[in-house]
């Protein structure tokens, strides 16, 4: 299996151990497969060596007496935070070796260990260099388009400003997040959001709907599996969590989950390793872990059917996301911007939106949050020849709400607050001849306020 080519320089790699012995049979091997191996006799050594420029791998012992393979770790990962680090270690220090790999180490090999074996992890980590150098371009290219048209930018309310807040303050940590808001409030989103902020944005993002997906193939995709270990498993199978790389994986739905996915999911982020179904060997993982759901946890787990154990460890840092109801500022905003990408993606300008196909976008309640709104407007572009969308290209239940009187016939003896306020709102928008903007102005309050009472009230947008 030699890896270098006459078009590329062979790999380099920086081989540290303590036993002259070993270093020189590694060399031997390495250089016969095509690498570029550099020897270091002691983690003192190795880090001296880490002067001479970045190699492309490093392969370290981790028990050496002056300056331990775990040092060596934290100091390639400080210098030269792209450059892979596996580890050789014993059984005794198999725990050390796995803790290392949770604070950022590629793989970790037991001694003693197979030159096939060895050989097969050494290319994999040259791939993973070099994959991650070829996607750092075009993902900060990607990352400076996005950045500003992305919907997560889009809104200036209070409550989306603080999810975004709390976003941005997790994003530089591995924490454990868990996001969660009704469906449509852009979960997804928001987790890609945090991943591009965080120190992994150039490592892959990997995401999988828990709950559309049935328990065994949830599993086979989530852990992998090993060939015949169901009907179908013709060959071998890499896990999301393994594939992911050290990336950020997406858990979506994690409420859908059944009690035997729970207890693996929580072995995951125990252990920080998945054993694929079927197989025997577990498999070092270092993906961050963000999941979502639009369910009450808390009421799951009183219930029965979501494991308090699993909810603690995921519910590390909590991300609620408003729904589009408590956030009707943005709606202006969101739609502004979902007419731009549609229109960029048809090739056309971008549409406006009419007085009164607004104000039925403003009263209307969203339950389908962010996503509804895209594609009611997706919808209407299409639906409106011109250039502007009016009321009428909005789907029916959007503009067609029930209409009632603000002021009821007979008035009770003693009037709530509420019947007060409603005959009080009527007068005023009376009075400004239905104009919304001037009324929200009289009665002190913001627009969206406004819109939102006349909807509770069940008033038709004029």
């Amino acid at each position: 299996m030699t890896i270098s080519s006459t078009n590329s320089p062979a790999p380099r790699v920086l081989l540290v151990d303590d036993e002259m012995g070993i270093l020189e049979s590694l060399r031997i091997l390495l250089k016969g497969e095509g690498f570029h191996p550099i020897t270091a006799l002691g983690g003192r050594a190795g880090l001296e060596r880490l002067d001479d420029g970045e190699p492309d791998v490093v392969l370290t012992d981790i028990r050496m007496p002056d300056v331990s393979g775990v040092q060596v770790l934290a100091a390639v990962r400080e210098r030269y935070p792209a450059c892979p680090v596996i580890l050789m270690t014993a059984q005794a220090t198999l725990q050390s070796a796995m803790q290392a790999v949770n604070e950022g180490a590629f793989y970790y090999i037991q001694k003693p260990f197979r030159n096939d074996e060895l050989l097969a992890i050494l290319k994999r980590a040259v791939e993973h260099r070099q994959l991650r150098a070829e996607n750092t371009v075009l993902k900060q290219e990607i990352r400076k388009r996005d950045r500003t048209s992305a919907v997560v930018a889009v809104g200036k309310s209070r409550a989306w400003q603080e999810a975004l807040r709390m976003a941005e303050m997790v994003a530089p940590t591995d924490s454990t997040v868990l996001v969660t808001g009704e469906s449509g409030t852009g979960k997804e989103v928001i987790a890609r959001y945090v991943h591009d902020l965080s120190g992994r944005n150039d490592l892959p993002f990997m995401s999988i709907n828990c709950g559309a997906l049935p328990e065994s193939l949830l599993e086979s995709e989530l852990f992998g599996h090993v060939k015949g270990s169901f009907t179908g498993a013709v060959k071998d199978k890499t896990g999301l969590f393994a594939a992911a790389l050290g990336g950020t994986f997406f858990l979506d739905e994690i409420g859908e989950t059944t009690a035997a996915t729970q207890v693996k999911l929580l072995r995951v982020l125990q252990q920080r390793e998945v054993i694929p179904v079927g197989g025997t060997e577990s498999i070092p993982i270092n993906a961050r872990v963000i999941a979502a759901t639009n369910r009450d946890l808390e009421e799951e787990i009183k219930r029965g059917s979501f494991r308090g154990d699993l909810y603690y460890r995921l519910n590390v840092i909590a991300l609620h996301l408003p729904p589009l109801r408590h956030r009707a500022d943005d709606i202006p905003l969101l739609a502004e911007h979902f007419l731009s990408r549609v229109a960029t993606q048809r090739g056309e300008k971008p549409k406006t939106i009419a007085e009164a196909a607004r104000d039925a976008m403003m009263a209307y309640q969203w339950p389908g949050n962010v996503r509804e709104l895209e594609n009611a407007l997706e919808r209407a572009v299409i639906l409106s020849p011109g250039a502007t969308i009016e009321a009428s290209a909005l789907p029916a239940r959007i503009v067609e709400r029930r209409a009632e009187p603000l002021v009821a016939d007979r008035t009770p003896a003693t009037p709530t607050l509420e019947a007060i306020e409603r005959a009080y709102i009527s007068w005023v928008l009376q009075n400004e001849s239905g104009n919304k903007s001037r009324t929200a102005e009289v009665l002190g309050i913001d627009p969206s306020t406004l819109y939102r009472k006349l909807a509770r009230y069940g008033e038709e947008a004029a």
